[in-house]
Parts: C-alpha cells; sequence; structure tokens
C-alpha cells in the first residue's frame, strides 16, 4: 500500500478545494485531522484529510492544507468552522493531534514521513502490507 500526503496549500483559498474533495468523496472519507503546532510564535494548525485507500491499487491520499490556519482554540476564524460544517455534513469527528512544524524537518518530504509515522502508530492509517 502506497500512502502520501498530498499538499494542496497552506489553507488559504486551497481550502475550498480539501472540503469540496471531501464533499465529493464523503464515502472514501476515513478520518478528519486538525495537526495543531506553532510556527514562528504563531498556533496555527493543518487540516487534513485521509481517504481509504484505492481498490484496486491501494493508493491511500492524505489531502492536507499545511499550517496556514490559525489555531481556532486561540483565534477563532472562519477557515476552521468551514472545516468542522464539513465534519457536520459529512458525520464525521475531527481528531486533534499535536505535531512538530514541518520547519523543524530539513526537507518537506521527511516532516511527512514523521507524520505517516505518527498517523499509523495511532492507528488512523493502516500499516504497510
Amino acid at each position: 500500500m502506497i500512502q502520501r500526503f498530498i499538499e494542496l496549500g497552506e489553507g488559504y483559498s486551497d481550502l475550498y478545494e480539501l472540503i469540496d474533495l471531501a464533499k465529493a468523496q464523503q464515502d472514501r472519507v476515513a478520518f478528519l485531522l486538525s495537526l495543531q503546532t506553532t510556527v514562528k510564535d504563531r498556533n496555527v494548525v493543518s487540516l487534513a484529510v485521509i481517504l481509504k485507500p484505492t481498490d484496486p491499487g491501494k493508493f491511500q491520499p492524505i489531502y492536507v492544507c499545511r499550517e496556514g490556519v490559525p489555531d481556532p482554540e486561540k483565534t477563532p476564524n472562519k477557515r476552521f468552522e468551514m472545516f468542522e460544517q464539513l465534519a457536520k455534513e459529512i458525520d464525521k469527528n475531527i481528531i486533534p493531534l499535536q505535531v512538530k512544524p514541518s520547519n523543524f524537518f530539513a526537507e518537506k518530504e521527511l516532516y511527512y514521513q514523521h507524520l505517516i509515522g505518527i498517523l499509523r502508530m495511532n492507528r488512523y492509517l493502516p500499516p504497510l502490507s
């Protein structure tokens, strides 16, 4: 199985695409995530949608808007409210996770590998088969 993050942007206008992807493929949505972190003294979240693996092909995408949405616990904002509305519409909970910021890693790919490890450990992603 191939599990891969697909970065749409940082959560500005690309958030609309993330929400539309989830609505269009409601039957494939496995989890909605809010990855909380601090970047340059700002509390932010990455919003992500984990889809179920394709069959055939066994490809599991994780669509993400990385570190561009203010943390709603510190700064209520319309973008996070839209993600909450999506969760209600498709009857899913938003899973909050505290993670390291992407700038902690030398490369974005290492950051995403780290997140995949965390998601597997917490059983939000199945182990490789």
